[in-house]
């Protein structure tokens, strides 16, 4: 029987730097949504636009910010 390669833990290995303030606060924020059960991406827009933190440049979430938000901080 083959033995199971051990578990690696590769969490932050492809960073590149400490994330900045607004990443955490942005990662705090959607996690608190993700606890309270929010999941549609019109309700985290609502979400963040409620509790924060605001979008670049202090503007209000929308679909397509939020989209390209997380599509720049996952590459």
């Amino acid at each position: 029987m083959n033995q199971p390669r051990p578990l690696s833990n590769e969490t932050h290995q492809t960073r590149q730097s400490e994330p900045t303030l607004f990443e955490n606060l942005l990662g705090d924020a959607l996690e608190r949504a993700f606890a309270a059960g929010i999941h549609d991406l019109d309700d985290l827009v609502t979400q963040l636009n409620v509790t924060g933190p605001r979008a670049p440049q202090g503007e209000l979430w929308n679909r397509d910010s939020l989209q390209a938000m997380l599509a720049q901080l996952g590459q």
